[in-house]
């Protein structure tokens, strides 16, 4: 290992060489040529040193004695000089600046020589500081134009602001306070380097560095800040080469936008706004002096907590100033100046928007060409509203955790965080007038990592001795305290007290007070995300649980099957081809042939079933998609899209591909029941052009960036396409059969929201994925809830955590805070104009679809008219008129229910009879159908014109009925064709 009488003289000879020949530094030496080079280089050095002592009037030799004499009684208790043994440094004191010969040298030149080549070996290139802008703060507005949050890399949040903006009275405090002899030194100023080594001899306090502004600026940016003399070598050179490379003004322009004084503030413009609230072009002499006093120790100087430290500081400052000529006298005062009054400092927090301001950083990148938002300092016009965006993450949240709680999936891990420690340290602490508890204090100073759930932080105070009627009861931030609901045997075993938790408070009722109930964080994850239809722009998003623990965006970045959420988009080539909401569709079994033709094997054909294992019959397309019947939605491809299963899916994959829902399609059947994985928020993006009756917009977060008031980026409000392959009257139609969805179908749990929204659920294969999109005239919501499965895991949401059940009730609280923050509850809207031009409405049957009805649900259905205007009758285009009287006797294959064989009273099907004159009439709704009306026993029961044994498939096998399977379930034999 080196001496430190080597590395002193390695740095003395960079120091020798950056002062007296800066423009010819050597950066190697030879360890045996160059010893006599490296000697001179020395002598070189210490001739102009010993000027320099001369100009500061400091008596070298008397300072060097009084060394000799008590090297303690200098050096004092200064950590600098520990180490130096002050004998060998007068000898080479004598060697090298008296050039007397010593019988031994004190130092071996060739150890200097390499320490000084490891050094100076792989320096950092200077030039890149030429036109350096640094990192900066971005502020993304929200989209009434409010600060939402601010974007910057770590010790990077600074606004760079050009030097001629710095008034110069400012300039020269800092330059006062940190390197005044700026404009006079070539990068190093040995004068200072003097003082700083004489006042560390004298004293023993805080040690001073003596470098340069030049220094400070490659010491930040370009060679680091190492305590070492190796970084102080290369520091050094490379400063002497940064003063020919750039201009002072260059460099006090770099400077002024990167030091670092406090308050979270990189750079005078943020430390300006931040301290006193205006920018750097407006600070006054005082303002700008106490800035400048920061600079030598932010935090030891700080105003905020040490303001007696912070007067001795700016005093130095201004009589620095006074010496200089910059103020008069009179503006420096007598005694201690007061300080300048201060604006509140609130650090930086926000809770909630992390997976939004994620995915503006990406679309700056991806749209407007910006690689990094934090390159400099933009101002970003978002699209957020946050008063919806907090509503959406605490609807997720609850209903993530809701979930696992019904389904028995909760796993208590531990505390969210432990106090004890913190709580004793307030109780320790008697100086302060704070008379809150501990508890509180602590509670009220805690970080918690999941600083964006929006449960209640509780701490516990008082846990159960195992005495009856005792609680486990925990404190809140307000002070009050509450018995905590804690039905968790394992949190039970693992809580202690201080420890934190989250919670829900919940009001109590009648007698009962109110009450802390337990929240874990879950397992499973989900989306959330909102858009507004006609612009596209995203209201709201959330990516997962909590952006802590993933960063990851599910609106944006990940991929899902929807199941059953896709099939919107099959109803809707069956409308574009000319069917109506009443034409009959069969919901009987189906197998389809290979694609492509050609010899096929039995595992080769396709054959789906219905998520509850049955088939029922003959039903209409509004109640097929309401129901979301998927052996309804198969069969439309043989026919009711196109002429063939495979044009079928032709038009599909290119509806589909025009919706942008998809950018390739993968041509596949169970791709019409939601097996091609989407992004969520491509989906939600068709759901809004359902809404806006064919008009795709352009999901975005961005409307515009600006660079010092400039607009560089607007987003085109022209982005929004109209979907030209199907016209307005069809998805009139579609949006009026997925308000059934909510009415009477899978989504009835909010069927009272059925006048005001639109929508589907969706559940793809097992479970695997639970959906809910739906849309009022103004906003579209898209809900997914799943499990990652990662690491090669499957884990599903498990038997009966379909859509309708799990991301329904999710949907409701997010769509209730739409109508609160963005657009008031409307009835949806009646047809355009132009879509008007090509519907009539007429009442009609619901389950038959007959216009001429007797009896039965009646609702009003609106039909695609000719150019004569008469209604398009495509009731029986698919299903004979034979074969729809014949089966409409009601479902089949399902358990009978007191309405006959439906699924539930609500969907239970209209029977009918032949009456004595031979007319086919439908039987009264309120009782059970007696023996002689027809279908009673399914179709193959009692009418002679079907066989008495079940029916069987292409294969000759009995169809069975499975057990209960998802509306979205795509795959009858489990096999991925």
């Amino acid at each position: 290992m080196e001496s430190i009488l080597v590395k002193i003289f390695a740095t003395a000879l960079a120091l020798s060489q950056v002062t007296t020949a800066p423009d010819a530094v050597k950066t190697r030496f030879e360890r045996a040529q160059d010893q006599q080079q490296v000697a001179e280089l020395l002598r070189a050095g210490c001739t102009h040193m010993r000027k320099a002592f001369d100009i500061e009037d400091i008596n070298l030799e008397e300072l060097i004695a009084t060394a000799m004499d008590d090297p303690q009684a200098v050096a004092g208790e200064s950590k600098v000089f520990h180490g130096i043994n002050f004998a060998d440094l007068q000898t080479a004191y004598r060697q090298f600046c008296k050039n007397e010969n010593v019988a031994a040298p004190a130092v071996d030149l060739g150890e200097v020589i390499d320490f000084y080549n490891k050094a100076t070996a792989d320096l950092p290139d200077h030039t890149k500081l030429k036109g350096l802008k640094l990192p900066g703060a971005s502020v993304v507005l929200d989209r009434k134009g409010e600060r939402f949050a601010e974007v910057f890399e770590e010790n990077q949040r600074r606004v760079w602001v050009p030097l001629a903006d710095i008034p110069e009275q400012v300039q020269k405090a800092f330059l006062a306070a940190e390197d005044k002899r700026f404009y006079q030194h070539k990068g190093i100023d040995e004068r200072g380097l003097i003082r700083a080594f004489i006042g560390n001899l004298a004293a023993s306090g805080r040690p001073q560095g003596g470098s340069t502004i030049t220094q400070q600026i490659v010491k930040n940016l370009l060679v680091g800040e190492d305590l070492t003399y190796e970084r102080k070598i290369r520091e050094m050179i490379v400063a002497s080469r940064v003063e020919r490379t750039l201009s002072k003004a260059e460099i006090l322009e770099l400077y002024l936008n990167s030091v670092y004084l406090g308050r979270g503030s990189w750079g005078i413009e943020l430390a300006a706004r931040s301290y006193f609230g205006r920018p750097a072009k407006e600070l006054t002499v005082e303002e700008g002096a106490l800035l400048a006093g920061l600079t030598k120790g932010p935090n030891y100087f700080s105003p905020d907590r040490h303001p007696g430290r912070a007067q001795e500081r700016l005093a130095y400052v201004l009589s620095r100033l006074q010496e200089d000529g910059a103020i008069a006298a009179e503006q420096s005062g007598r005694g201690l100046p007061a300080l300048p009054a201060l604006v509140p400092y609130e650090r930086p927090r926000r809770d909630t928007g992390f997976h939004f301001v994620d995915q503006v950083a990406r679309e700056a990148k991806s749209v407007a060409g910006i690689d990094a938002i934090t390159a400099n300092s933009y101002t970003v016009r978002s699209t957020i509203n946050p008063q919806l965006q907090r509503a959406v993450e605490a609807a997720l949240q609850e209903g993530l955790s809701r979930y696992e709680r019904s389904a028995g999936r909760v796993q208590f891990r531990a505390a969210e965080a432990s106090l004890a420690q913190a709580v004793q340290r307030f109780e320790a602490d008697k100086k302060t007038g704070d008379k809150r508890p501990a508890w509180q204090r602590a509670l009220t100073n805690a970080r918690l990592p999941l600083y964006d759930v929006h449960w209640t932080p509780a701490i516990v105070v008082e846990k159960p001795a195992g005495k009856k009627g005792e609680a486990w009861r925990v404190g809140l931030t307000d002070g009050r305290i509450l018995p905590l609901s804690l039905d968790n045997g394992v949190a039970q075993r693992k809580l202690a007290p201080y420890d934190v938790v989250l919670v829900r408070v919940t009001d109590g009722k009648g007698k009962s007070g109110a009450r802390a109930e337990l929240r874990v964080r879950p397992q499973v994850q989900g989306m959330v995300v909102a858009l507004e239809n006609r612009t596209g722009r995203i209201l709201a998003m959330t990516g997962g649980f909590s952006y802590p623990l993933s960063q990851l965006n599910r609106a944006t970045q990940a991929v899902r099957q929807p199941g059953s959420a896709i099939k919107p988009l099959s109803y809707l080539g069956a409308l574009r081809n000319g069917l109506q909401p009443n034409t009959l569709v069969s919901d009987e079994p189906i197998t389809l042939p290979p694609l492509g033709g050609g010899r096929a094997r039995e595992h080769d054909y396709w054959t789906p079933k219905n998520y509850d294992g049955g088939f029922g019959g003959i039903t209409t397309l509004r109640r097929a998609l309401e129901n979301s019947r998927n052996l309804a939605t198969v069969h439309l491809l043989e026919g009711g899209i196109e002429g063939t299963p495979e044009a079928s899916l032709d038009r599909l994959c290119k509806l589909a591909v025009e919706a942008q829902i998809y950018r390739d399609c993968v041509r596949y059947y169970p791709f019409v029941l939601g097996a091609q994985p989407v992004r969520p928020i491509d989906l939600a993006a068709f759901y809004a052009t359902i809404a806006n009756e064919g008009l795709h917009p352009a999901p975005h977060v961005i409307d515009s960036i600006e660079r010092n008031g400039v607009v560089i980026y607007r987003h085109d409000p022209k982005s929004s396409v109209m979907v030209s392959s199907v016209d307005r009257a069809a998805f009139y139609q579609l949006k009026t059969m997925l308000q059934g969805v909510l009415a009477r179908g899978t989504a009835r749990a909010i069927a009272s929201l059925a006048p005001y929204v639109a929508g589907k659920t969706g559940t793809s294969d097992e479970e695997n994925d639970a959906w809910f999109v739906g849309f009022t005239n103004d906003v579209t919501v898209a809900v997914w809830i799943g499990y990652d499965n990662a690491g090669g895991k499957r884990r599903t949401l498990g038997g009966g955590a379909t859509g309708g059940h799990v991301a329904v009730p999710i949907f409701e609280p997010v769509i209730q805070a739409v109508w609160s923050n963005v657009a008031p509850k409307t009835a949806l809207a009646p047809p355009s104009p132009e879509a008007k031009r090509h519907l009539a409405c007429k009442s009609i049957d619901l389950e038959s679809g007959d216009m001429q009805s007797a009896g039965g649900r009646v609702i009003t259905e609106c039909f695609r008219i000719d150019r004569n205007g008469q209604i398009q009758d495509t009731q029986y285009q698919l299903v004979g008129r034979e074969d729809a009287y014949a089966a409409r006797g009601g479902y089949y294959g399902v358990a009978p229910s007191p309405f006959g064989y439906g699924i539930n009273p609500e969907q239970r099907p209209t029977y009918y009879y032949y009456d004595n004159n031979g007319r086919y009439l439908p039987a009264p709704r309120d009782a059970r159908p007696p023996a002689q009306y027809y279908g009673q026993y399914g179709p193959y029961g009692r009418d002679p014109r079907y066989q008495a044994a079940p029916p069987r498939d292409p294969y000759g096998r009995e169809y069975q009925t499975p057990q209960r399977i998802d509306p979205g379930y795509i795959w009858g034999n489990r096999r991925y064709y």
